[in-house]
């Protein structure tokens, strides 16, 4: 399963490159010094161009390092999107350091921001599940039920929430968890 309509919003996985897509805004997996790095993270700044960098070098002046699980947004620069709303997960430390309560933050924090500015569409990398280890499955679940539960609560802005996957074995985990959400929800929502 790769679709879901929550409230009025559609929530969709898509394999393919975050920095190509022209929803409102797309979600940076930044690290804490808003620099730029590896990954999604770099290949957002490299795509982005030069504008990101520098309001990200404004943020840390203005506020320091920006800890796990906090959201700050900055212009889309050269990419399709408008916006860029750079988020740092966990690094994975076995499940006991509370990472999932961090992965979760990351998630609502940014989809508060979206929704603070009145953006209509957002696109979602996996967070956490590249150099900071957190494992896709249990990522997938966090992520996705951090949405589901943040459309059902939030009278929110948004139309349209994408999580853009790398690669195939991403995608096929997210699409697992998604459809277990949507089995339990069409059970739920039955006389």
């Amino acid at each position: 399963m790769n679709e879901l309509v929550v409230k009025q919003t559609r929530l969709t996985l898509v394999q393919g490159d975050i920095t190509r897509q022209a929803t409102d805004a797309i979600v940076n997996a930044a690290n804490s010094g808003l620099m730029g790095g590896g990954g999604v993270d770099g290949a957002i700044h490299r795509a982005g161009g030069p504008a990101i960098l520098e309001e990200c070098r404004q943020i840390v002046a203005r506020q320091g390092r920006l800890p796990a699980g906090q959201a700050v947004i900055t212009t889309g620069g050269n990419l399709p999107a408008k916006y860029v709303i750079h988020t740092v997960g966990p690094v994975w430390h076995g499940g006991t350091r509370g990472e999932a309560a961090l992965l979760t933050d990351a998630y609502r924090n940014s989809l508060k921001l979206a929704t603070e500015k009145n953006l209509t569409s957002i696109s979602f990398p996996s967070i956490s599940t590249g150099a900071y280890g957190y494992p896709v499955t249990a990522a997938a679940e966090v992520a996705l039920h951090t949405v589901v539960s943040f459309l059902q609560e939030n009278p929110a802005s948004l139309q349209q929430v994408v999580f853009v996957l790398f690669d195939a074995a991403t995608f096929n985990a997210y699409a697992a968890v998604l459809e277990q959400i949507a089995a339990r929800t069409s059970r739920e929502d039955a006389p």
